[in-house]
């Protein structure tokens, strides 16, 4: 019976059809995040109530602080100790993350949003824009940086310190941009002028601070303990259970809950199709121009171009000064890729209660201001997804190519040997034919 199904199973495989079903489970086994994410979209958008903040599962709770704590209770098993002490103070990759997320690509979006309302287009919301400028003015998402960058062979480390520090820093700065820049034609949208935000930056801070504690620094603390008290045992249980398949699951679950609770405000029911579909491009490519230009920002040219060798006795102390200040500002390729992960992406875990702090949980706005934070949230992750294994080529490319040269040389040196054989054969005959013929003379 069980043959008779193998030699079934093998003529349907050799078939045409059997070939391209075959060819599609593959596929659809390869790409099972977006498979997922597709049937986790659709449960959302038919049962809301199930998964959104204060539906029937809490997702706040067990999603919110539940998915999170899995996905860096797993970081905190396995990642060096050492390594966290020594990224935590790298300060100029702080820098460049935190300049890149908030200062930058706020301002690029203010610039942007600014001339879409000048033009005086009635099919753009005036509304969405506010989202949009809110949306870049947030920190760096918790979860899907850490996911990503381990997924691309980054400097998971670093992204976990960027993560935390971005979002404890949030809480003040993501306030103060959106002061900065609602004023003027945007003075609609400044939070101040909302009847219904009743959050007070203390209230913020200290539901951030809540988060990141129970669902980020609590659960990496406990990895790291458990990883350094039973280093054999945590080594074969990542291994073994291939958790980081766990981490990008826990990833769905918090789209799953973004999405939720979108769809419960029916926030894309509040503005119009040619807004949606607007916003789903911009997000798009906007994300791509700004994972370019972070990668322009952290390897600038101009660095390698001055510094071209390393200071010696010979140097003046003004170069040697700006060698040390600005050289290391030129990131190694993993530290790159978490930089580029990092800079251009946004929470929608907390920028969902800093939106609603700012604005009022009741306010009839606050479906409108969601959408461009939730869409891009999704966008994001999706389109990292597919950059990430770009990103790993490029972070092994070198690896290879030493790979391919040393592969390489054991082959010229037995192409080298058989020559040297050849010619020691050639002169050995020559040698055999000269006494031969001096044997005949005599």
């Amino acid at each position: 019976m069980l043959d008779n199904l193998k030699q079934y199973y093998n003529k349907f495989k050799q078939s045409t059809i059997g070939y391209w079903v075959v060819w599609i489970i593959n596929f659809l086994i390869k790409q099972w995040f977006f498979v997922f994410l597709g049937v986790f979209v659709a449960l959302a958008y038919e049962y809301p109530q199930f998964a959104k903040q204060g539906g029937m599962i809490k997702a706040q709770y067990s999603i919110g602080y539940g998915a999170v704590a899995v996905i860096f209770l797993i970081s905190g098993l396995s990642m060096s100790s050492k390594q966290l002490g020594i990224n935590a103070l790298n300060w100029r990759a702080h820098f460049t993350v935190l300049s890149m997320s908030f200062l930058i690509t706020s301002s690029i979006i203010y610039g942007i949003a600014t001339g879409i309302k000048s033009s005086h287009d009635g099919q753009i919301d005036d509304w969405l824009l506010v989202g949009l400028i809110v949306t870049h003015a947030c920190p760096t998402t918790v979860s899907s940086n850490v996911v990503m960058t381990k997924q691309a062979d980054g400097n998971d480390i670093l992204t976990l310190c960027e993560v935390f520090i971005g979002n404890i820093l949030g809480a003040f700065i993501t306030p103060a941009l959106l002061q900065l820049y609602m004023k003027g034609t945007w003075d609609f949208g400044n939070p101040s002028h909302q009847p219904d935000g009743s959050s007070t930056i203390q209230q913020l801070y200290a539901e951030t601070m809540k988060q990141l504690g129970l669902s980020v620094f609590i659960p990496l603390f406990v990895g790291q303990v458990v990883q350094n008290v039973f280093p054999k045992q945590t080594k074969w249980t990542l291994t073994t259970f291939k958790l980081n398949k766990v981490g990008s699951f826990m990833l769905l679950l918090i789209m799953f809950q973004s999405f939720s609770t979108a769809f419960a405000q029916h926030a894309f029911e509040s503005v119009s199709h040619v807004s949606i579909i607007f916003i789903v491009f911009f997000n798009i490519g906007i994300y791509l121009f700004f994972t370019i230009f972070t990668y322009f920002y952290s390897r600038p040219f101009w660095i390698n171009m001055i510094f071209k060798e390393a200071p010696n006795e010979n140097s003046t102390i003004l170069y040697k000064t700006s060698y040390w200040i600005l050289k290391p500002f030129y990131y190694n390729k993993k530290d790159t890729v978490a930089i580029m992960l990092c800079g251009p992406a946004k929470t929608a875990a907390l920028g969902v209660s800093l939106v609603s702090s700012q604005y009022g949980a009741h306010n009839p706005r606050l479906g409108i201001l969601l959408v461009p934070l939730v869409l891009y949230q999704a966008e994001q992750v999706m389109t990292a997804q597919i950059l990430v294994n770009f990103m790993k080529k490029w972070i092994h490319y070198d690896d290879v190519k030493k790979t391919d040269d040393q592969e390489a040389t054991p082959v010229d040196d037995h192409d080298n040997t058989t020559n040297n054989e050849s010619n020691s054969d050639t002169i050995l005959d020559e040698t055999t034919h000269e006494e031969s013929h001096s044997n005949k003379s005599k």
